[in-house]
């Protein structure tokens, strides 16, 4: 029997969340997009996770869950506490979304703007 012939493959939507058939996919996909910015800004730094927890003001534990994207324990509004203490400014604005867009979230990162949710 040929294996190849017994997969069947669905493509994904692009939000891992969502085609888990989870109700808050689009959140989540934004708690996960500002947690993959914390830990990129952590990593640049070098910081062990002892450091981070001291700089984030949070136990080293709740680093180790942020960096292996155990996000259960963070709200989106502790995740935008991080950031600030990492030394970013948190912007939210709203805008109505073009006609062929559909709304959704955005994350900009000083270069580009990333949608990261409808």
């Amino acid at each position: 029997m040929d294996r190849k012939e017994d997969l069947e493959l669905e493509p994904g939507s692009g939000n891992v969340f969502a085609d888990l058939g989870l109700e808050d996919a689009p959140e989540l996909k934004l708690k996960a997009a500002i947690a993959g910015q914390i830990n990129s800004i952590l990593l640049h730094r070098h910081l062990t996770q002892i450091e981070a927890a001291d700089l984030l003001q949070i136990p080293q534990p709740k680093v180790s869950a942020l960096k292996n994207g155990k996000l259960h324990g963070f709200s989106l509004e502790k995740l935008l506490a991080l950031m600030v203490r990492l030394d970013r400014n948190v912007e939210i604005g709203f805008q109505k979304a073009a006609s062929s867009d559909r709304a959704g979230y955005f994350l900009h990162d000083g270069k580009r703007r990333i949608q990261v949710a409808t």
